[in-house]
């Protein structure tokens, strides 16, 4: 596949390198059109040197080939990251006074772009309405992200990690091999109260739901995301691509999930439920002055929903569940899968490590995928979204 890649001139342009590698590594032709302001942050060898190929970047250059238009025509994917503001608006306005802007406008190939800009500037009205405007048009909007940006400034405006612009790119022009199929994806972890302070949860930042939930949309699917608490950032789709249904407890979960279950042909149990809640909640907040140095907690077992759901199962009905794990040998956390596939009645089951430093939170994942009788089917790793179409793979076959 012919992959343009356009960089613009933002700090994150050096994160772009990543994304030319990810393409080339994928097996992909890869075609650099970096503006001026882009190669003040990247240079032009490093560049030429990863994607294997010349950068372009005059509109001027190549005037005998029709360059400005024949770039844009041959490419089967373009990928704009990052996205500055200032690129985001020349998109959204059609204007094509440099090269990047001529092969946007030349092309019929998705487009998909990588916002990165200070939170300001994201949240500024005219951005608001011109990302929209991308949006009504079909384009893909990947990310941003809320973390680090230029300086001391922290916030919304994060251009996402090229692994994660790679994967998403490769979504939009994947098989739509889900079409007509209904899929419910839950994701997030829950929270069970103590007080209307406090609560009982678990380190889940819904990552990889979210990311199910996406590759699902972009293969056709018709998708509900039951969601309970997830990290900021985490869930910036296109509000338009699914349907989202906003949870905290397992209570709550478990209400959503049942009732989307009936008419679902595949449920992803992806969310990190609490298997205990307080037998009681207090109605104020509970005061050291009153508990004196030792607090006790009488937990109550939560419902077990995932085997709910494989009891009310409808015939052809599809139902993944997920194992999180600490176990560090790899021979006994298989056994752990194997053993909660065969208990929860799952046709499939995705089991991964999770500890301090992995699984949660992160933005790769490692897993295995076990089946109801205990085969091991598949392996994975990598970043989350790629994780998530391996998934749907076994889904589809």
């Amino acid at each position: 596949m012919r992959v343009v890649v356009g960089i613009t001139g933002g700090i994150a342009a050096y994160k772009a390198v990543g994304v030319v590698r990810g393409f080339v590594l994928a097996g992909h032709d890869v075609q650099v059109v970096a503006t001026e302001a882009a190669l003040r942050f990247v240079g032009r060898p490093t560049l030429e040197a990863i994607s294997r190929n010349l950068v372009h970047s005059d509109l001027y250059e190549g005037v005998a080939e029709v360059r400005h238009v024949a770039i844009g025509q041959s490419a089967d994917l373009i990928v704009v990251a990052p996205a500055t503001a200032n690129t985001i608006a020349k998109i959204a306005a059609g204007t094509a006074d440099d090269l990047l802007g001529n092969t946007i406008l030349a092309s019929t190939a998705p487009l998909v772009v990588a916002p990165a800009m200070h939170t300001e500037m994201w949240r500024n009205p005219a951005t608001v309405a011109n990302i929209q405007t991308l949006r009504d048009r079909g384009i893909h909007v990947v990310g941003p992200a809320s973390g680090q940006l230029t300086g001391a400034d922290s916030g919304p405006g994060r251009m996402v990690e090229p692994d994660e612009i790679v994967a998403a790119a490769l979504a939009v022009v994947g098989p739509r091999d889900l079409a007509g199929r209904r899929i419910l994806v839950t994701a997030g972890g829950t929270r069970e109260p103590l007080d209307p302070v406090r609560f009982i949860g678990n380190r889940s930042s819904g990552k990889q739901g979210v990311a199910i939930a996406k590759a699902a949309a972009a293969r056709g699917a018709d998708v509900v995301l039951v969601v309970a608490n997830i990290d900021d950032g985490v869930l910036d789709a296109d509000p338009s691509a699914f349907a989202v249904r906003h949870v905290s407890t397992t209570a709550e979960l478990r209400d959503a999930a049942l009732a989307e279950a009936e008419s679902a042909d595949v449920v992803v149990m992806a969310a990190a439920v609490a298997d205990y809640r307080p037998e009681t909640v207090a109605e104020g907040k509970i005061k050291k002055e009153t508990q004196g140095d030792v607090l006790e907690l009488r937990l109550v077992r939560n419902p077990d929903i995932l085997k709910e759901i494989t009891a009310a199962r409808r015939p052809g009905q599809t139902i993944i569940g997920f194992a999180a794990e600490t176990e560090p040998d790899d021979d006994a956390l298989l056994e752990l899968g194997r053993a909660k596939a065969a208990r929860k009645g799952v046709d499939l089951l995705v089991v991964n490590r999770v500890g301090w430093t992995e699984g949660f939170g992160t933005p790769r994942n490692e897993v295995v995928v076990v089946t109801g009788v205990g085969d091991r089917v598949a392996e994975v790793s990598g970043p989350k979204e790629t994780v998530a179409h391996r998934i749907l793979d076994l889904v589809v076959h």
